[in-house]
C-alpha cells in the first residue's frame, strides 16, 4: 500500500512545488526589465560651432561630448560660446538634447523600460518609482489574499489570483506609455502575490509536522529555479514586451492546467477549522482515493455533516483582540520587515565589484540558495526559534560592522561581511514567513500570514527609494535598519516553538502556545496529514472529535 500510494503524494508535493518557478519568473522580470546600461548622450551638431560641424566619428564624439574617468559622460553635453575667434574650446556643459546612445544588451535584453522610454538621467528616478509601485503591489496582493484565503478557501484564490496575473500580464506588455506600465504593474505584483500566498499556506496545510520545513524548503528551491531560468529566457527573448509575454503564457498554461481538482485540493484542516464538514468529506475522499485506506474519520464526519452547520468564518480583526497571536504576529511580521529592508544595505557593498548584471544577478541568487540550505539543515534539529535567533544576530552584527567601520577593513572583509549579511537577511525573511504559517491559527492563517508577507515586501519597497538620484537617504536607511535589527533580536526571545507541533486550528489554540527555553529542543508531538506513508492521519480524526464538541456546545443554548 505504501507502494502504491507514493504516486499520488509525489504529485500532490510537486503541485505544491512546480508553480513556484512560474511565479519566480514573475517576481525577478523587475531585475530586467529595469536594468540600466551604460550610456552616454547623442552628439548634437546644433550646438558646437560652425568648424566642429563638419566632424564625424570618433572627432565628432570628442567634440560634443564629455571624457570622464572610465567612459563618456552619461547626462552631459559640451556648450560653446558663438562667435568665439580662434580655436573653439567648451566654455561649460548642459544636458542631452538629442536622446542617447545605450550599450546593448542590458541584462540580455536590447530593449527594456529604461531604453524604451530614456529613463536615465533627468528621469532616472523613474525606474525607483517604477519598482517600489510593483513591491508595494505584492504588498497589496498578500493582505487582499490573506483575507481571500480566510473567506472563500486556499484553491480558489490560488485560481483567481493566476488567472487575473494573465490579463494584467498581457496589458504590461502592451502597454504603451509609462503610466500604463505603472498600473499594470501594480496589478501584476498584486496578482503574483495572491497565488503565492495562497499556494504556500495550502501546502503548509498538506504537511505532517516533521515534513513541513522540507516541503516549504523544497518549495524555496522550485522558486530559486524559476529565479535561474529569467537570464536564459531573456536572452531568447531579446525584447522586454516579448519577455513580460512569454512570462504571462506560462503563468496561462499553469492556470490552465490547475482548473484540475486532482492537482490542488482545498485544505482540509481549514474545511474543519471552519465547520465546513460536507466540503472537508468530500476533500478526505478524494484523498483516500488516492490510495489512503478510510477509516472511521469518514464515518464521523458525515455523521457530523447531517446537522448541517452553519460554516463559521473568522476576521483578520479578531486577531487584535487576542494577546498571544497579536504578539506572535507583530514580532515575525517585524523580523520580515527588517530581513527584506536591510538586505539592501549589504547589496550596495557588492555593486561596485560586479558590475555586469548576470553577475550581481548570480551572486543574489547564490545566496538565497545558501540561505535556503542553511535553514533546511540547522530550522528542524535546532528549533525555529534558535535559527531565527542566530540568523538575526549575524544580520545586525554585520551590519553594524559595516556601518561604523567600512572606510576601516580591508575590502575583503567588507565583501565577507556583505556576502554573510545578505544570506543571512534573506534566512531571517524566508524564516519568520514560515515561522508565522506554523504559529498562526488555521482560522485566520490566511490573513494573518498575509500582513507578515506584506511586511516583508514594505521592507523591499524602502530600497529602491535610496536609489533615486541625488538622495541622501541610504546612510539613515542602513542606521534605522540596523537598529531595528537589535530590537528584532530582543523580541525573537518572546516567540514560542513550533518545531514538531501540531498546527493551531482555533484561537485558542493560537492563544495556547507558551515561549519554552531557548535552548531545549521541544518534544515532537505527532505525525500529521498527508505526506504519512499510511493511512488518513489521526490529527484529522482529533480535529473532527473537537468539531463535534464545538457543534454540540453551540447547539446548548437551544436545548435548555
Amino acid at each position: 500500500m505504501a507502494l502504491g500510494g507514493s504516486r499520488p503524494r509525489g504529485r500532490r508535493a510537486a503541485g505544491g512545488w512546480a508553480p513556484c518557478a512560474a511565479l519566480a519568473l514573475g517576481w525577478a522580470l523587475g531585475w530586467a526589465l529595469g536594468a540600466e546600461p551604460p550610456h552616454r548622450c547623442r552628439p548634437d551638431a546644433a550646438l558646437l560651432p560652425p568648424p566642429l560641424r563638419r566632424l564625424g566619428g570618433p572627432a565628432l564624439l570628442r567634440a560634443a561630448v564629455p571624457r570622464l574617468r572610465g567612459g563618456w559622460s552619461p547626462c552631459q553635453l559640451y556648450r560653446y560660446t558663438p562667435g568665439t575667434p580662434g580655436t573653439p574650446r567648451p566654455n561649460g556643459t548642459g544636458p542631452c538634447t538629442r536622446g542617447w546612445h545605450y550599450a546593448l544588451p542590458a541584462a540580455g535584453l536590447r530593449a527594456n523600460l529604461v531604453t524604451q522610454w530614456d529613463l536615465v538621467c533627468a528621469s532616472r528616478w523613474k525606474v525607483p518609482l517604477e519598482q517600489t509601485t510593483h513591491l508595494l503591489g505584492w504588498t497589496l496582493g498578500s493582505v487582499t489574499a490573506g483575507l481571500a484565503c480566510d473567506r472563500f478557501g486556499r484553491r480558489p484564490t490560488f485560481l483567481l489570483s493566476l488567472a487575473l496575473a494573465v490579463p494584467v500580464g498581457l496589458a504590461v506588455a502592451l502597454a504603451m506609455n509609462f503610466l500604463m506600465v505603472l498600473v499594470a504593474r501594480l496589478l501584476f505584483g498584486a496578482a503574483l502575490a495572491g497565488a503565492f500566498l495562497a499556494l504556500y499556506v495550502a501546502r503548509l496545510e498538506l504537511c505532517e509536522p516533521p515534513h513541513r520545513l522540507g516541503v516549504t524548503m523544497v518549495a524555496g528551491f522550485f522558486w530559486i529555479a524559476g529565479e535561474l531560468l529569467l537570464p536564459g529566457l531573456a536572452l531568447l527573448c531579446r525584447d522586454w514586451r516579448v519577455l513580460q509575454g512569454a512570462v504571462t503564457m506560462i503563468l496561462a498554461l499553469l492556470a490552465a492546467c490547475w482548473w484540475c481538482p486532482a492537482l490542488l485540493l482545498e485544505s482540509a484542516r481549514w474545511l474543519l477549522a471552519t465547520q465546513q464538514l460536507e466540503r472537508a468529506r468530500k476533500t478526505l475522499q478524494a484523498l483516500a482515493e488516492d490510495n489512503w485506506p478510510q477509516d472511521s474519520l469518514l464515518t464521523e464526519l458525515e455523521a457530523l455533516s447531517e446537522g448541517s452547520p452553519q460554516p463559521r468564518y473568522h476576521a483578520v480583526c479578531e486577531i487584535f483582540s487576542t494577546r498571544v497571536i497579536w504578539k506572535n504576529g507583530v514580532i515575525l511580521g517585524f523580523a520580515a520587515f527588517i530581513g527584506s529592508g536591510i538586505r539592501h544595505c549589504f547589496t550596495r557593498n557588492l555593486a561596485p565589484h560586479l558590475p555586469h548584471f548576470f553577475s550581481s544577478y548570480l551572486v543574489l541568487v547564490g545566496t538565497e540558495v545558501a540561505a535556503c540550505l542553511f535553514v533546511c539543515l540547522t530550522a528542524e534539529r535546532f528549533g525555529r526559534r534558535a535559527i531565527l535567533l542566530l540568523c538575526t544576530v549575524l544580520t545586525g552584527i554585520s551590519s553594524l560592522l559595516l556601518l561604523a567601520l567600512t572606510q576601516y577593513l580591508l575590502e575583503l572583509i567588507v565583501l565577507t561581511l556583505s556576502v554573510v549579511g545578505t544570506a543571512a537577511s534573506h534566512a531571517v525573511t524566508m524564516l519568520s514567513i514560515f515561522f508565522a504559517s506554523e504559529v498562526l491559527p488555521t482560522v485566520v492563517r490566511g490573513a494573518g500570514l498575509g500582513l507578515v508577507v506584506g511586511a516583508s515586501f514594505v521592507g523591499k519597497a524602502a530600497a529602491p527609494i535610496t536609489a533615486i538620484p541625488n538622495s541622501r537617504g541610504f546612510f539613515l536607511h542602513h542606521v534605522v535598519f540596523a537598529s531595528f535589527a537589535i530590537l528584532a533580536v530582543l523580541s525573537i526571545m518572546l516567540l514560542p516553538e513550533s518545531q514538531g507541533r501540531n498546527l493551531p486550528q482555533s484561537l485558542q489554540d493560537g492563544e495556547n502556545q507558551r515561549r519554552p527555553p531557548l535552548f531545549r529542543r521541544p518534544p515532537c508531538e505527532d505525525h500529521l496529514p498527508l505526506l504519512a506513508s499510511h493511512g488518513i492521519p489521526h490529527d484529522y480524526s482529533r480535529l473532527a472529535a473537537s468539531t463535534k464538541r464545538m457543534l454540540g456546545s453551540l447547539d446548548t443554548p437551544h436545548e435548555m
